[in-house]
């Protein structure tokens, strides 16, 4: 199914099938311009809880009087609702030529527990660490979590579609993935699993505090090069993300280890006074956006006086 709009192409997927998890949805957005720049090829950006990305009529949130109910009062309550509004940012951000042109391709996360299950990093976590602090504090099991599949899937099943079915630049410089709260998590894990697949990842209000310590530290030997990727990372100051502070300092600690360099090739903001929605989400997506997908600026050489 396709939706034209003055913000780009929908071409929404109802049931994506994969031999590696469950089926879901999937919104792939084309930016405008697409069908008519035959030639041009496009850079691709992957996107976890797919269904908040865009409001479209395919959203659930725009299905049932409940749900619509439901979105109006949020749009009231919070101000901008329960949708990032990606379409429309990207579209603004190439249109005043701050980033070029990108695929937006949006995956759906499954409900309830499924969701977290799937985006817990899955290799640092033992029986110790699932006790100590999975246990505690979430519904998660060990024997419950899928995120090397789901990345699987991700890798093996949806990029390999993308590529073929779209115009995309598939090699790894012009592919970038992003996430908030667990999608943070699921996006850090990503670029750590498949450095040869991701050139970049944003990772908004990392919920850092489901695993503590043994997340972050296990990164300190598992990650992507210098050099040759670049790695965004925020948070707010209030309600969840509040908590996120230490776990976030113990990660910048590991990315200057590992040689990348502050607003180089590697980012940390603290937004004071923000918290964990998808209004503060949205208002501060077009900055991972720029650093990630901006138009590269050549240097030119001085001339000698």
């Amino acid at each position: 199914m396709s939706d034209n709009g003055k913000n780009g192409i929908f071409h929404h997927i109802e049931s994506f099938k994969s031999e590696l998890v469950e089926n879901r949805p999937v919104d792939i957005w084309l930016p405008n311009g697409y069908e008519s720049n035959t030639k041009q090829s496009y850079s691709v950006m992957y996107l976890h809880d797919g269904q908040f990305m865009f409001d479209n009529a395919s959203s659930p949130m725009n299905k049932g009087i409940l749900m619509k109910f439901y979105a109006f009062y949020a749009k009231l309550r919070y101000g901008t609702g329960l949708f990032w509004d990606l379409d429309k940012i990207a579209t603004q951000l190439i249109e005043d030529e701050k980033i070029d042109p990108v695929i937006l391709v949006s995956v759906w996360n499954l409900p309830g527990t499924k969701r977290r299950t799937e985006y817990m990093p899955q290799k640092m976590i033992t029986k110790q660490i699932a006790t100590q602090f999975l246990h505690r504090e979430s519904d998660i099991r060990i024997d419950k979590i899928t995120s090397d599949k789901y990345l699987g899937f991700l890798v093996k099943e949806l990029k390999p579609y993308v590529d073929q079915k779209y115009r995309t630049k598939s090699d790894q410089k012009n592919t970038f993935i992003m996430g908030s709260s667990m999608g943070g998590m699921i996006s850090a894990y990503a670029i750590s699993e498949y450095p040869e697949i991701f050139g970049g990842a944003a990772c908004l209000s990392t919920h850092w505090t489901l695993g503590g310590d043994a997340v972050t530290t296990w990164y300190r030997d598992h990650w992507p090069s210098a050099g040759n990727h670049l790695l965004y990372f925020d948070r707010g100051t209030e309600s969840y993300d509040a908590n996120y502070g230490r776990g976030q300092a113990h990660m910048d600690s590991i990315m200057e280890e590992n040689g990348f360099v502050k607003d180089l090739d590697w980012k940390t903001l603290v937004f004071e006074g923000e918290s964990h929605t998808m209004t503060a989400w949205k208002n501060r997506s077009h900055i991972p956006l720029e650093f990630l997908l901006g138009k590269k600026k050549v240097n030119k050489p001085s001339l000698p006086l």
